[in-house]
């Protein structure tokens, strides 16, 4: 799941089930205001911060660049 809003983001980290969540630059208080990209509350929850206010151009960059390591770990269902 990957998401802006925080009631998905709980429903999906509260099942254990991997979450990317965009955060604004200002960093909103449910995910603590400290630094980094994991959450106290979801093992399978990233947090992907804006580093400038309203840019959100290097937060999709980074999420694409993440999601292109996830693809390309997963095995090949086209493979024999």
């Amino acid at each position: 799941m990957i998401t802006v809003n925080t009631s998905v983001a709980h429903l999906a980290g509260a099942l254990n089930k991997p979450v990317w969540i965009l955060s604004r630059y200002d960093g909103c208080w449910r995910w603590l205001y400290r630094g980094g990209d994991s959450s106290p509350w979801y093992p399978n929850a990233r947090l992907f911060r804006q580093t400038r206010v309203g840019e959100w151009d290097d937060v999709i960059k980074e999420v694409a660049g993440a999601l292109q390591v996830q693809l390309a770990r997963r095995p090949s269902k086209l493979a024999p």
